[in-house]
């Protein structure tokens, strides 16, 4: 089994940072694509940052600029480095990685997500 655990989360003011971590163990034969995805209330969730096991990468248009997402693969780590915060940034995120299996074909599993407050 894979276990997916996102940390970093917290309150912080407008303008500040905050850097996510989403830490990936268990049967993990290939992890293919990471991403950061996020849900504030009321809303759907929706695609943060991505980024490929090749390393190409993309973002949602309105954290371009702002955020920037990258991985270890030698730790199965996933990283999203969020500058700039915003009021409107405030969600919980949750991270998502896309792992192969030994036998073929491909499932996604989700971590039970991280909580971001961004206060104006």
């Amino acid at each position: 089994q894979v276990q997916v655990v996102e940390s970093g989360g917290g309150l912080v003011q407008a303008g500040g940072s905050l850097r996510l971590s989403c830490a990936v163990s268990g049967r993990t034969f290939r992890i293919n694509s990471m991403g950061w995805y996020r849900q504030a209330p009321g809303k759907q969730r929706e695609l943060v940052a991505v980024i490929s096991s090749a390393g190409y990468t993309e973002f949602a248009d309105s954290v371009k600029d702002r955020f920037t997402i990258s991985r270890d693969n030698a730790k199965n780590t996933l990283y999203l480095q969020m500058n700039s915060l915003k009021p409107e940034d405030t969600a919980v995120y949750y991270c998502n990685v896309n792992v192969a299996a030994p036998m073929g074909g491909q499932y996604d599993r989700w971590g039970q997500g991280t909580q971001v407050t961004v206060s104006s």
